[in-house]
């Protein structure tokens, strides 16, 4: 199950519109979401509780109360045999509900309106993500658009924070341009107590998004307006990618075989990509910058990692951001 999306009863915990996606799972609406159509169609509408931890005496067999310990379980699942542990947290651990997270972006995005392109589960439900569409799109060059995006994901397990992310997606080949851009333009409020209120507080950071995204659109039109020859396109290609410096020579010896793939498939992209033909595309910097995010998207393959968790959350979104920052600081140094 590459895709590690929840299955349950054999129906995936997932909604999306427009093109199947790779794993041909979800279920597809004919156009986006409103808030209500999304979390219903994703199968989220559940919530999550804390249940104190006990534990057995390995030697009287009695039950022992683990003190300031407690299980995130499903709460419709409670008492079943399937039900789920998604993770063990603290006593100020504060669960944020699905229904929350959708609230929390419908308040910033537009409360009512169908701006929800897709949304899930992965793993038994532990992780739940929520992509919306903002208006209007990055027009980097003639039909070559760039969709502006705002990626919720959120923990049950403990592990991670409340996570908001801007994500452009490339419309000719629905490439994830950037899963991340720096901490700076990442947003993450921890599950304590003061997470509503927190959430509340992100609103005002989330006024920058208009700001971002001008400063996305300048990037992007600097890349396709740099033209690459060979040397320069293997220069930047092996500086995303650099070699292994593991000190165990076995374990270097089997990286260095992957990076070089890496390459070599980004180097192929970079002339035969989806959208890299383009005219006023080909044989630029965003001609190469796309054939990295299009090999992390569709042609990578993750030893022991999930694809889809890889592209947005994993070591595909930090390939893309390396990309990405490597791109940008090659713009900038020609113009200095």
């Amino acid at each position: 199950m590459a895709h590690n999306i929840n299955i349950e009863n054999g129906e995936a915990s997932m909604f999306y519109c427009g093109k199947t996606p790779w794993h041909g799972l979800g279920t597809k609406l004919d156009g986006p979401a409103t808030y209500a159509e999304a979390i219903e169609a994703a199968k989220l509408d559940w919530n999550v509780v804390k249940l104190p931890l006990i534990a057995v005496d390995p030697v009287s067999r009695s039950l022992v109360d683990v003190k300031k310990n407690f299980a995130v379980v499903p709460a419709d699942k409670i008492g079943k045999a399937e039900c789920p542990v998604f993770g063990i947290v603290g006593e100020n651990y504060t669960p944020v509900q699905n229904s929350e997270a959708f609230s929390f972006f419908d308040s910033i995005v537009g409360e009512g309106r169908a701006i929800y392109h897709t949304a899930g589960a992965l793993g038994k439900g532990e992780r739940i993500w929520i992509l919306a569409k903002l208006p209007e799109d990055i027009i980097v060059i003639g039909g070559d658009h760039v969709g502006k995006y705002l990626l919720l994901s959120n923990s049950h397990d403990g592990n991670n924070s409340v996570n908001i992310k801007f994500t452009p997606i490339r419309v000719v080949c629905q490439n994830t341009l950037i899963a991340a851009l720096s901490e700076g333009k990442t947003i993450n409020v921890p599950h304590l107590k003061d997470v509503k209120a927190r959430l509340e507080k992100s609103k005002e950071v989330l006024g920058i998004i208009g700001d971002v995204y001008s400063d996305i659109e300048v990037g992007f039109k600097k890349m396709v307006a740099y033209e690459l020859n060979q040397e320069k396109v293997q220069k930047y290609i092996e500086s995303v990618f650099p070699g292994s410096v593991n000190k165990n020579e076995t374990e270097r010896e089997a990286e260095n075989r992957v990076i070089m793939q890496q390459r070599k498939i980004s180097c192929r992209l970079f002339e035969t990509g989806r959208g890299n033909g383009m005219k006023g595309v080909r044989g630029t910097l965003w001609a190469a910058y796309n054939g990295i995010t299009e090999m992390v998207d569709y042609t990578r393959r993750v030893y022991g990692d999930r694809r889809l968790n890889s592209v947005w959350f994993g070591e595909g979104a930090r390939i893309k951001a390396r990309a990405y920052n490597i791109t940008l600081d090659t713009v900038d140094s020609k113009s200095k």
